[in-house]
């Protein structure tokens, strides 16, 4: 178990590192190798993401009647049909695991309640639960938030969707619901948010064709193989510390390796990349569907951009370490588009001005926006409360790197994605 109160040093980072297999993706396989063990296949699931979001996925793939075996960072899928859980659904801290296998319940016509931590209640539900409606489902929130419960889908009703809001999980929990019930639908209105569950249903051999606004999944699952394998690529949004943290500090020079480079999830790369950084793709390749990259890393002076709201999906939950840099750009960084981010695991908006202030710089929230003003943050001392907020303690870390030391409340968060950050990062130490 991780320990409280942490300060995190200043100083440079050289050397090469690998970060853990991307969370998101480790929730898809999951779930997708439950999908096949319920046609006789088995799955094996290679780099699974260690951290606690994806343990309460296969704790509630469980507590469904799959089984699974995990050994370190692997998966073997080896069995089970869905069946009405004897308890509720624990889905700890992760929306992710909420919101698609609601979808999953749904399409199998399971009935099941749902409940997590108190940051997770205090998110909403009511968008996945209100296009789940549409599908068939019956379900009751408490006031658009959990606990969620399921009772079920008496007959399906629409298999036409059109996305109320372009989420990502949202989106997969309509396809999951297509994929436990045996049947085709049709999603539109999506933009270009991250494309891990089609990528990974069409590896796995099912029907699936996109194009960043329409989804189609074909009825018919995948033809029987009886084993497959995946390797779930890096984590870009754990990557994404370590490349920020060497653009803004001087001195460095990273090689984050084998890092999954998603056009959805690249939006970062992007921004930093307009305001000056040196960042390179090396050995690009593809891996079960994912695009896969080195990525190397030098210093370089930045400047303030203009963010707008299209880039925010493929980098939402980057926003924190686009601000950190716009702490260190010459002028004025200004992101739109960015109201979601006051209902993640924590207010991260808010999270935004306590970090920024801490060192020194002046930042303004808009209703949906933020405007930074860039300077020479130095850090003064301040313990920032992070709220529980696993992005934000490691946001905190990589200010640190380039202003000084900054103390943060508690690191017991980093638990819920990356539990080795602390020591991958001193191992980039120069």
């Amino acid at each position: 178990m991780l320990g409280d109160a942490v300060t995190f040093r200043p100083g440079p980072l050289r050397g090469e590192l690998s970060v853990p297999g991307d969370k998101s993706i480790s929730h898809r396989a999951l779930i997708a190798g439950a999908a096949l063990a319920g046609c006789g296949e088995r799955l094996h699931v290679q780099n699974l993401n260690p951290g606690r979001d994806v343990r309460a996925t296969l704790e509630a793939l469980m507590a469904l009647g799959v089984r699974i075996e995990r050994s370190g960072d692997t998966a073997q899928i080896a069995g089970g049909r869905l069946t009405t859980p004897a308890t509720t659904i624990d889905c700890m801290n992760s929306g992710s695991t909420a919101r698609m296998l609601l979808g999953v319940c749904a399409g199998a016509g399971i009935a099941a309640v749902f409940d997590g931590d108190a940051s997770l209640r205090r998110r909403p539900m009511e968008p996945v639960a209100a296009q789940l409606r549409a599908f068939g489902a019956k379900i009751e929130t408490e006031e658009g938030r959990m606990p969620v419960r399921l009772l079920g889908t008496p007959a399906i009703e629409t298999l036409n969707f059109i996305l109320l809001s372009p989420s990502a999980q949202v989106k997969s929990a309509l396809l999951f619901a297509g994929v436990f019930s045996g049947n085709a639908i049709k999603i539109a209105a999506d933009a270009h948010s991250r494309d891990h569950t089609e990528r990974l249903l069409q590896a796995l051999g099912w029907d699936v064709a996109w194009d960043g606004r329409t989804i189609a999944l074909g009825a018919q699952p995948p033809p029987v193989q009886g084993e497959r394998t995946i390797s779930v690529a890096g984590d870009f949004s754990s990557a994404a510390f370590f490349i920020t943290a060497a653009t803004l500090t001087p001195g460095s020079d990273v090689i984050v390796r084998d890092t999954g480079v998603n056009p959805s999830r690249t939006g970062l790369l992007d921004a930093l990349r307009r305001m000056g950084a040196q960042i390179e793709l090396r050995d690009e390749r593809v891996v079960c569907g994912e695009p896969v990259a080195d990525v190397a890393v030098t210093y370089a002076p930045l400047h303030g951009i203009d963010v707008a709201a299209d880039l925010v999906p493929r980098a939402i939950d980057e926003i924190p370490l686009i601000a950190v840099a716009a702490a260190f750009a010459r002028g004025t960084t200004r992101i739109s588009g960015i109201g979601e981010l006051r209902a993640k695991e924590s207010d991260r908006i808010a999270a935004i001005e306590r970090l920024l202030a801490a060192v020194g710089i002046a930042s303004e929230a808009q209703p949906k926006g933020l405007t930074i003003e860039g300077g020479t943050p130095a850090a003064n001392g301040t313990v920032v409360d992070t709220h529980d907020d696993h992005r934000t303690a490691m946001a905190a870390a990589v200010l640190a790197c380039a202003a000084g030391p900054i103390a943060i409340d508690s690191e017991r968060s980093i638990d819920v994605s990356f539990p080795a950050f602390l020591p991958t990062l001193e191992s980039v130490r120069a």
